[in-house]
C-alpha cells in the first residue's frame, strides 16, 4: 500500500475559543491533486494554514510522507517540502520579481543550494516573469502577482503545494495561463497539490479528487472522474 504524502487525522483548529475545523480526515496520494471546495467561511483557508503550521493544531495529527509534522513551525514544514501560495498572494512589494523569487529558495534548506539561484524552470513556466525581473512586486498587475506567488513557492522545490484560490482576481486569459502552468508543473515535477478553488470547471479539469467543506468539516469526498461538478454544485452555492 502506498503511503499518503499528506495524511490528516482528526484535525481540529480554531482562533482562541472559536473552533473552525472539526475532525478533519484527508489523505493525498503522491502526485495527486485534490480540490478543496465549499462556500466562503467554512474553514478552507484555515485548513491550509493549519497544514502549513501558520494556524496551531488543536487536536489530531498531520503527517507528511509518514512523519508527524503537527508541532513543526512553518519554516520547518517548508524545508520538509511544503510550498504555500496564500490567498491574496502576499508578495513583497518593495522587492523586485527576481528578489521575491529568491526568497522562495530559503525553503530549500539542506535539500538544495540556494546559491544556484532561481531555477530557469520558473521562468519557463511563467515567461512574463522573465521579462519583468527587475520590476518591483508592488507595481505588478494582479495576474502577474499571482504568477510570482506561485513561482516563489515552486522555487523551494516542494513535494506538496498548497494553493489558496489561484484564479481569484485575475483576468480569464491569465487564468488559462496559470492553469497551463500548473498542468505542466504536475506533469513534469510530480507534485502533490491541494487547492482551494471556487470555479468548479477549473477544479474538475485540474484535480483528481475533491473534498467539500461545510461548517468546518469535510462533508463529501470523491473523484472528479466519477462525480461531475454539477453533482456537488448545490453544496457550494451561496
Amino acid at each position: 500500500m502506498v503511503t499518503p504524502l499528506l495524511e490528516l487525522s482528526g484535525v481540529a483548529a480554531g482562533y482562541g475559543a472559536a473552533r473552525v475545523l472539526w475532525d478533519i480526515d484527508l489523505q493525498l496520494a503522491p502526485g495527486s491533486v485534490t480540490a478543496l471546495i465549499g462556500r466562503n467561511g467554512v474553514g478552507k483557508t484555515t485548513l491550509l494554514r493549519t497544514i502549513m503550521g501558520i494556524q496551531p493544531l488543536d487536536a489530531g495529527t498531520i503527517r507528511l510522507d509518514g512523519q508527524d509534522i503537527g508541532t513543526l513551525p512553518p519554516q520547518r514544514r517548508a524545508r520538509a517540502g511544503i510550498g504555500y501560495v496564500p490567498q491574496g498572494r502576499h508578495i513583497f512589494p518593495q522587492l523586485t520579481v527576481a528578489e521575491n523569487l529568491e526568497t522562495g529558495l530559503m525553503a530549500l534548506g539542506r535539500r538544495g543550494k540556494a546559491s544556484a539561484g532561481v531555477p530557469d524552470q520558473i521562468y519557463d513556466l511563467f515567461p512574463k516573469l522573465g521579462t519583468i525581473r527587475q520590476r518591483k512586486g508592488g507595481l505588478l498587475s494582479g495576474g502577474e502577482q499571482q504568477q510570482l506567488a506561485i513561482g516563489r513557492a515552486l522555487a523551494g522545490a516542494p513535494r506538496l503545494l498548497l494553493l489558496d484560490e489561484p484564479t481569484e482576481g485575475v483576468q480569464p486569459n491569465v487564468v488559462q495561463m496559470i492553469e497551463a502552468a500548473l498542468l505542466k508543473v504536475r506533469a513534469e515535477m510530480g507534485l502533490t497539490i491541494i487547492l482551494i478553488e471556487q470555479y468548479l470547471d477549473f477544479a474538475w479539469r485540474f484535480a483528481d479528487h475533491y473534498a467539500v467543506m461545510d461548517g468546518g468539516r469535510i462533508v463529501r469526498q470523491g473523484d472528479t472522474a466519477s462525480d461531475t461538478a454539477a453533482d456537488v454544485a448545490h453544496l457550494v452555492r451561496i
